[in-house]
């Protein structure tokens, strides 16, 4: 059981200040508890790469984050550098205004471009439920579905919110049970972990990776 919860774990250091001493860090505690992927700013990629090879952990970057408002052309052309670095997962913003606006052929087609960047590489769709209605966090699921993501993810870690089990019971209702669900921001605890994995999460993001596993509460925000 413990090693199906690592599993399901993206090992998270997305703080601007990251050193390479504690990236060096999350890659060492990655390997040491088989996490899914360590989840790391685009500049970090081809070094965490490098630190996991030859192990079954995956580097997982992110796009147009953590405002969702590059353009398209950027977003893409992110996504094409990060996987030629190394990256085996990718998690992109949607353009949160445009989806407010009710312009959802500009998210579709903004997902779309990042969809066809990955050319098979798996992408994760971050909408940012603690800015969005209910009926915004479904249109955004629908989108990310049609746009042929992978999974759609609740937050960026950086807004005004994280994961709540009511949003990831609502994402999962949306996409069924095909699309995987990530949980992420403030999930701080095995507790917490088990909670959202309760209401339909298939993955966790979380810079408190090495707490969960250990049974304990990390007062991290991301």
């Amino acid at each position: 059981m413990t090693q199906n919860y690592a599993k399901m774990i993206d090992h998270t250091l997305l703080k601007a200040e990251a050193t390479v001493e504690q990236v060096q860090k999350i890659c060492d505690e990655a390997k040491q508890y088989v996490f899914a992927s360590v989840c790391v700013n685009p500049t970090w990629v081809k070094f965490c790469a490098e630190q996991l090879a030859g192990t079954e952990v995956k580097v997982c970057t992110v796009i147009g984050f953590p405002l969702g408002a590059s353009t398209s052309a950027v977003k893409a052309y992110e996504t094409k550098d990060a996987i030629a670095n190394g990256a085996g997962e990718i998690d992109m913003v949607i353009n949160i205004g445009a989806l407010k606006d009710s312009q959802f052929n500009v998210v579709l087609e903004d997902i779309k471009a990042v969809v066809n960047a990955a050319n098979g590489t798996l992408v994760k769709v971050i909408i940012e439920t603690c800015l969005l209605t209910d009926a915004e966090k479904v249109k955004a699921c629908e989108l990310a579905v049609e746009a042929g993501a992978d999974f759609v993810k609740t937050s960026t870690g950086f807004s005004t919110g994280g994961a709540t089990a009511e949003d990831i019971a609502l994402m999962r209702k949306t996409v069924g049970p095909t699309i995987g669900v990530k949980a992420s921001g403030g999930v701080r605890s095995l507790e917490d972990m088990k909670a959202m994995i309760d209401n339909g999460a298939t993955r966790i993001g979380a810079s408190s990776g090495v707490a969960i596993m250990n049974g304990l509460t990390s007062k991290s925000n991301y």
